[in-house]
């Protein structure tokens, strides 16, 4: 193979067009592997990182988030078990951070609290020598900014979604479409069979729907109005639980908010659960992977975002929890079904009025304060 068929070949792999071992097999360098390893340890088995990365990496993220199986690949080739936390909030997972909790090699925020981790110094700048199998150019760059804080990279993307209402159409009859239906049929119809997030971002956010203020709002008067109405809905409510599918699947709950993997998730299990976009608005959001600065196996956390990021297993990780990726290499290799799924992909008119969570409002006061006094009514 002359240099330039092979600088193409090797261009492919870097892209993820191919596989290490279609690479390798079309260069003829499987047997030189090994010695190549050293050089360019994206073509190495991670087999070869046995033994170096330890034999734990701690995984921080989020409910039904991480294939198993993926997981359980990562440690058959790498010999480290994946311990998995999650969380119900962001603000729960910067806490955790912010006490000194040891033992979190990777991190899963969402693009809001990116610049917040930066500035308390919680997470570190990447080192992108250590992730070959990331590639900027397969993602668009509103996907990319949120992770770059002053031109450095503290995170990379993960995947996208938005944040919605499930319903039980199998007791929910009514033509859902809006915010205002949510939190008036909550407190009417469906008293007691409904369940918001234990989040502030999403409740309260959602709650100002109602009224048609912004999603992000830090207003005093807007906010006494979300109060209010949370307040009024309180009552009424099932639960205040991020984890919120059991309850949806045992009829304990016909309608909660929700995220786009969990209502694909709860309709696999029940046909009769639909996903609702308000009208008004709400969050779009895109969550990330970073390694927080006192990583106990940062090394370890790189190994485990490379493998995570691998268009192949990415695939694997998109069709188990159905969240839609924002890697064109990913989505190259989805169903045509998944990709054309109308709660992963919704129309462009209910996409139009979503807003990203601004930065620093997991940090704003008055919008936990209202949150701390909702829960404890």
């Amino acid at each position: 193979m002359d240099r330039k068929s092979f600088m193409h070949e090797l261009r492919r792999w870097q892209r993820g067009s191919i596989s290490r071992r279609q690479f390798l097999g079309t260069t003829g360098l499987g047997l030189a592997t090994a010695v190549l390893a050293n050089a360019m340890p994206g073509l190495a088995s991670r087999k070869a990182y046995a033994g170096s990365i330890g034999d734990r990496v701690g995984l921080c993220s989020w409910f039904s988030y991480h294939d198993p199986a993926d997981l359980e690949s990562f440690t058959k080739e790498t010999g480290a078990a994946v311990e998995l936390s999650t969380f119900g909030s962001n603000e729960e997972m910067m806490a955790k951070l912010q006490a000194g909790a040891a033992g979190y090699d990777v991190l899963v925020p969402t693009n809001y609290t990116i610049a917040d981790y930066v500035k308390q110094g919680l997470i570190q700048e990447l080192d992108l020598a250590q992730l070959p199998h990331h590639d900027p150019s397969a993602h668009e760059k509103r996907y990319l900014e949120p992770g770059i804080v002053d031109g450095k990279t503290y995170a990379i993307p993960k995947d996208w979604g938005t944040t919605g209402y499930v319903i039980n159409k199998d007791t929910v009859k009514d033509e859902m479409t809006t915010w205002k239906q949510f939190w008036d049929l909550t407190q009417t119809t469906y008293s007691g069979k409904v369940m918001v997030h234990d989040y502030q971002l999403t409740t309260i956010g959602n709650a100002l729907k109602y009224y048609g203020y912004s999603f992000n709002s830090i207003d005093a008067n807007e906010l006494a109005e979300a109060e209010k109405l949370l307040l009024a809905a309180k009552p009424h409510l099932f639960g205040i639980n991020s984890d919120y599918k059991p309850s949806m699947l045992s009829g304990d709950a016909v309608m909660s908010v929700a995220w786009t993997g969990d209502a694909v998730q709860l309709r696999r299990e029940n046909a009769a659960m639909a996903y609702i976009i308000g009208r008004e608005g709400g969050e779009i959001w895109t969550d990330y992977y970073a390694v927080p600065t006192d990583a106990p196996n940062s090394k370890g956390g790189y190994a485990l975002i490379d493998y995570l990021v691998t268009p192949e297993i990415n695939a694997k990780e998109v069709t188990f929890h159905g969240y839609p990726s924002s890697d064109a290499r990913t989505n190259a290799l989805l169903p045509k079904e998944l990709l054309e799924d109308p709660i992963l992909y919704p129309a462009a008119e209910l996409l139009a009025p979503l807003e990203y969570g601004a930065s620093g409002l997991i940090t704003n006061e008055a919008r936990a304060e209202l949150f701390a006094r909702f829960k404890s009514a």
